[in-house]
């Protein structure tokens, strides 16, 4: 089959030498690699988002041929060397490569598939759709690795809006009052507005930074993204 993709002049010679640490002779032996194990990460990532790039399915592929090479056996593990994938896919010279977003993603993605990562929060302005199905899509597939089930919330400015939201999506809308002068927040009253996975994503709206801060203390959050 004929590869093409996005940049593909650009970022060619990048993956190929990622590959080549691999003993990976090309992006078709990549995705050979993968199909054989089962993997069919054109499926996977159109499945997710039907309007993808499609340096995005190759840059997965890339990614899951790495963790079968290194037989990584445990989901963790594999989401970094997925992270080396999507990194050999940022242009050399750009900002995506100057500052690692691929190993970041990667890295991301290994503290959540982790025991020791209780509560994920997404800090978000409300009005980010993105967000929502990114929490329940992050919440849905960690916890099929996980013993114990990862927490996840959305936190951002305006009750009314987290309101909006959780309703919209069926998340559970979480009303708090903040005490200025103590420095603490109190939750007044929890709503779910669907019953299973979705409602076990919590959706926080604060009246302003402070009030922000104060509701990632109450919910202990150990990893959070913007």
């Amino acid at each position: 089959m004929s590869v093409t993709f996005e940049g593909y002049e650009r970022r060619i010679d990048k993956i190929n030498d990622t590959l080549a640490q691999y003993g990976i002779k090309d992006l078709e032996e990549a995705r050979a690699i993968c199909l054989e194990k089962g993997v069919d990460c054109n499926a996977i990532v159109k499945g997710i988002q039907p309007i993808c790039f499609e340096n995005a399915v190759w840059a997965y592929t890339v990614g899951c041929a790495i963790a079968i090479k290194r037989n990584c056996v445990n989901a963790a593990d594999a989401a970094e060397a997925i992270g080396e994938g999507l990194q050999s896919f940022c242009i050399p010279g750009s900002v995506a490569e100057q500052r690692k977003v691929g190993l970041g993603h990667g890295n991301l993605a290994a503290m959540l598939l982790r025991e020791s990562t209780k509560c994920f929060a997404f800090l978000a302005g409300h009005e980010s759709f993105a967000a929502a199905e990114g929490a329940i899509g992050i919440a849905r597939t960690a916890n099929k690795v996980r013993k114990t089930p990862l927490k996840v919330i959305l936190n951002g400015l305006g009750k009314d809006a987290a309101f909006i939201i959780s309703r919209i999506n069926g998340f559970t809308y979480v009303q708090t009052k903040m005490d200025y002068f103590t420095g603490e927040v109190k939750v007044v009253k929890e709503t779910a507005y669907s019953n299973g996975e979705r409602a076990a994503v919590r959706v926080y709206g604060a009246d302003d930074v402070t009030e922000g801060v104060a509701i990632m203390r109450l919910e202990d959050v150990d990893v959070s993204i913007t």
